[in-house]
């Protein structure tokens, strides 16, 4: 790989990297809040790319010209060739491995992952375990009351839902195979990006919805319920919501928490 290649490759990485991010295509690997950071980034690689490939294609200075018939120069490797050149004219190359640097290129422009789903839900266990908080505000206005399935989770388990009361709740995630058989709802959070993220999972109770494949996502309407049921995976608590309706919904925007 010369130099002007690692230009190229190196120019398609930062432009890839700004195209993720100023689309919602970011969102499936980190969490909202870099993207700032993210956009800089690429703005830095594409920066790197174009002024590497203007010092490398730009003319000689027309006093190099002169001294040609001086003799070797200071610098110059066996035979005269300019010490970073191989003796066969061609100079300024990198490491061949230069070019998996295609890859994420590749990934970023052509493949679209999905997001986590049902089966990262069945194989970690709910994020809620070992977090407690004594103190919750009252619930967002209106009827029902639009929380997140991380803020119902941790009210009905952590308080046992004396900051919900007889409210109605209005929660949007996605159904899951429960341990039991029966659905729950789940919404992935994330600490940083996508490698890091942990389910926090819901038991439904009432109108719970059904006939559902994996990974659809709901809408659902209820109050809360004292029930609390057990993660097989850690063995930690999982709070349940008992359900008065519900309604299928597109994925949203941003499917993590």
């Amino acid at each position: 790989m010369n130099r002007q290649a690692q230009a190229v490759v190196l120019l398609l990485l930062g432009g890839a990297v700004v195209r993720a991010s100023v689309t919602d295509l970011y969102l499936r690997y980190v969490k909202e809040g870099l993207r700032p950071f993210l956009i800089a980034a690429g703005l830095v690689l594409v920066a790197a790319a174009v002024m590497t490939l203007w010092y490398d294609l730009r003319p000689a200075p027309r006093g190099d010209a002169h001294g040609a018939d001086d003799g070797p120069a200071s610098g110059s490797g066996p035979g005269g060739h300019p010490a970073d050149d191989d003796g066969h004219g061609h100079g300024h190359h990198g490491p061949r491995v230069g070019w998996l640097l295609l890859l994420p290129v590749l990934g970023l422009l052509l493949v679209a992952p999905p997001a986590l789903g049902s089966y990262a839900v069945g194989q970690s266990g709910t994020a809620l375990a070992g977090q407690q908080q004594s103190d919750y505000p009252p619930l967002p206005p209106g009827d029902p009351a639009p929380v997140t399935v991380l803020d119902y989770a941790s009210r009905a388990l952590f308080e046992r839902g004396a900051s919900i009361g007889e409210r109605r709740v209005r929660l949007t995630g996605f159904v899951a195979p429960g341990p039991d058989g029966q659905p729950i709802l789940a919404r992935m959070v994330l600490s940083c990006c996508a490698a890091d993220g942990r389910p926090v999972k819901l038991g439904m109770t009432g109108d719970v919805p059904q006939g559902l494949p994996p990974d659809t996502w709901v809408e659902v309407t209820g109050r809360y319920s004292d029930r609390v049921g057990r993660d097989p995976v850690n063995d930690a608590e999982i709070p349940y919501l008992a359900v008065e309706s519900w309604r299928e919904v597109p994925t949203p925007r941003n499917p993590y928490e």
